[in-house]
């Protein structure tokens, strides 16, 4: 029975017939070159905004460390998230941007990989542990951090093309 007006309800890909989770098989998908970017941000008070802009946290450089984390964290994601394949990433980049509002910091994460699927959760991985990364080094000065809005802004590559998050 067709449904008027709107599209058909998508097959979750990491679900056989029956419901149960599985790894998606890859196999005959050609590797092409796929890329994906992710952001998210961290919402602190002045006195730990200003500790991280200084490199004044006593664990050490905490903008330093959360570029080096993300982009570990991103060649590690397969095994954080169980159906997600090992992709042979070629790069990750990590940004870390100190919001002019004096609260907030930025991180953008970028993957890219001549694979058979994409690298949506490597970027995204980069940028939740970076920010992670940024809360563990400042939450001495103020446990309050709030994470937010970590997600996909643009893919490309593959089957379904690219992706670009409306007002990106």
């Amino acid at each position: 029975m067709k449904r008027s007006g709107r599209r058909p309800a998508a097959r979750l890909s990491h679900l056989d017939q029956r419901g149960r989770a599985r790894m998606v098989d890859v196999s005959s998908k050609p590797p092409t070159v796929r890329q994906a970017a992710a952001e998210g941000s961290l919402r602190m008070s002045r006195e730990a905004f200003r500790a991280i802009r200084s490199r004044n946290v006593a664990k050490g450089d905490a903008v330093a460390l959360a570029r080096v984390a993300g982009i570990a964290a991103a060649k590690k994601t397969s095994e954080l998230i169980p159906l997600c394949h090992a992709v042979p990433l070629e790069h990750v980049g990590v940004d870390v941007r100190l919001g002019a509002d004096g609260h907030t910091i930025k991180v953008s994460a970028t993957a890219l990989a001549r694979w058979s699927t994409g690298v949506e959760m490597e970027a995204m991985v980069a940028v939740a542990t970076a920010l992670l990364t940024l809360y563990d080094m400042a939450k001495a000065i103020d446990r309050g951090m709030t994470l937010g809005s970590i997600r996909l802004v643009r893919k490309s590559g593959g089957r379904s093309g690219t992706y670009v998050r409306p007002g990106s």
